[in-house]
């Protein structure tokens, strides 16, 4: 019998952040988004997400229980009351992208933020990241704003925003109509 080289696990696991295994999850959360995004964050700011919303916050374990992709988020009431949900990091690890990841996680927060009625969804990427553009704006995001030199580094950003209700912006696809009807998403759990 020949062996083939060790492929990446076609079943990941998906599971939703549990404060109770902080010890176990938080430091490959930190390690793996600092190593995607281009934003240095410090403890606090993972605290200050994970204490807060970890219902919001899911993971992508392989079969190992190693964590390959994570989305944390956030929903609390924006200026003029709306209830704004906000996917502050998404990460995937280099080898497990294409497979639809990264899409499962946002629409897991996505969908966690509808329970709670948001209105809708914002989050910032830059404008040199094509794959998480084309990502956001497969499930509906819209441009809304164009952030000059927002990041640390020096690059630009694109404000993203998902309406999810009628009316939060009428003439606007929302998140709903992208669900299940694009052939080149998978389909949603």
């Amino acid at each position: 019998m020949s062996q083939d080289a060790p492929t990446v696990s076609s079943e990941p696991r998906y599971v939703q952040y549990q404060s109770s295994k902080e010890s176990v999850y938080l430091k490959a959360i930190r390690q793996l988004i600092s190593n995607d995004l281009s934003e240095p964050y410090s403890i606090y700011v993972y605290r200050y997400f994970l204490y807060q919303w970890g219902d919001l916050c899911f993971m992508t374990l392989d079969e190992h229980d190693n964590l390959v992709g994570v989305v944390v988020s956030k929903l609390e009431p924006h200026r003029g009351g709306a209830l704004r949900g906000y996917i502050a990091m998404l990460a995937v690890k280099e080898e497990y992208r294409g497979k639809g990841i990264a899409t499962k996680l946002v629409r897991m927060a996505i969908d966690a933020m509808i329970e709670r009625d948001a209105d809708e969804v914002a989050l910032e990427t830059e404008v040199t990241n094509t794959a998480a553009m084309k990502l956001y704006e497969r499930l509906g995001f819209l441009r809304s704003k164009r952030l000059h030199r927002y990041y640390l580094n020096g690059n630009t950003a694109f404000r993203l925003v998902l309406y999810l209700k009628e009316g939060a912006d009428s003439d606007r696809m929302g998140y709903h109509e992208y669900e299940n009807g694009d052939p080149n998403l998978p389909p949603s759990a």
